[in-house]
């Protein structure tokens, strides 16, 4: 973790959205027990948390290995200030959980963000139970836990049992085993891996220019260099049409010399280029 801009006699702070016991919670711990989690309400709380200084980092979701990329965040990352320092991915559990005196039998509705309703579709056939839609995976859990009613149940993970007192009814209920979310860290200050030390993954969003075949011009720089491009999204720019902005990673370091010319090339066919970051590739990718 990057060292504290200032306030240096209090614990660094890292901003995730949702509630305690949610995913991002638990990357949180597991990477940096040594930090202050701090919950928000929304994406765009979390950056604000970290813009004001109020926070040190932020750790967002930015894709899911069955839903694909997260909602909103494209909106908020290009023009946020805020720069990617690190990733980790982790593996999706779900509990379906319950009030103390709840059981099989008497359980007919399930609560979860709609992302986990979907993800979980086989214990919900299975069981009969009707999904309500909530915020997120640990906000359903407390909002089960504040209802103390045994006819309503959650699908969040397991953290969240344990902070809301619930009792679990069965442990990993999602549909598929291979459920990975990759998360990413970010910062006021541009922290860039440094070359030659293990792999390095390279985040970036440029606009193409409104030309004939610009996106394949502008791609074909990646391609004869023989750089490994991994994500490529698109997105509308102001609401017009004519032109896209796409946020692109691929494998390597800027100042690698195959990419640095990948890169040159690039600015010929686009109108602006942006790094979001330069940062270690997890393991798991591996």
């Amino acid at each position: 973790m990057p060292p504290r801009r200032d306030y240096p006699e209090r614990m660094a702070r890292i901003a995730y959205q949702g509630e305690p016991g949610a995913n991002s919670h638990i990357v949180c711990k597991e990477q940096y027990p040594d930090a202050e989690a701090v919950p928000c309400a929304s994406f765009e709380d979390v950056f604000a948390a970290v813009t004001s200084g109020d926070c040190d980092l932020a750790l967002i979701p930015i894709d899911n290995s069955i839903a694909g990329r997260v909602a909103d965040i494209h909106h908020f990352l290009p023009d946020s200030g805020l720069h990617i320092i690190a990733e980790h991915f982790l593996r999706i559990q779900f509990t379906l959980m319950a009030t103390p005196d709840a059981s099989f039998d008497t359980i007919k509705t399930v609560h979860s963000h709609v992302h986990a309703l979907g993800q979980c579709r086989k214990i919900i056939r299975e069981l009969g139970l009707t999904p309500i839609i909530s915020g997120d995976t640990a906000g359903a859990a407390r909002e089960v836990a504040e209802a103390a009613d045994p006819l309503q149940a959650a699908i969040a993970p397991p953290l969240a049992a344990e902070i809301y007192g619930l009792q679990v009814l069965r442990h990993d209920v999602e549909d598929e085993d291979h459920n990975t979310t990759r998360f990413v860290v970010l910062s006021p200050e541009f922290v860039s891996a440094p070359q030659g030390n293990g792999p390095v993954v390279t985040s970036f969003v440029f606009n193409v220019r409104n030309l004939p075949a610009a996106l394949y011009k502008a791609l074909g720089g990646f391609a004869t260099n023989g750089i490994n491009m991994t994500k490529l999204e698109s997105y509308m720019v102001g609401g017009h049409f004519a032109a896209t902005q796409f946020l692109a990673e691929v494998d390597g370091h800027p100042d690698d010399p195959d990419l640095k010319r990948a890169l040159e090339e690039l600015t010929f066919f686009t109108t602006d280029i942006k790094i979001l970051g330069v940062y270690p590739a997890d393991p798991f990718r591996n």
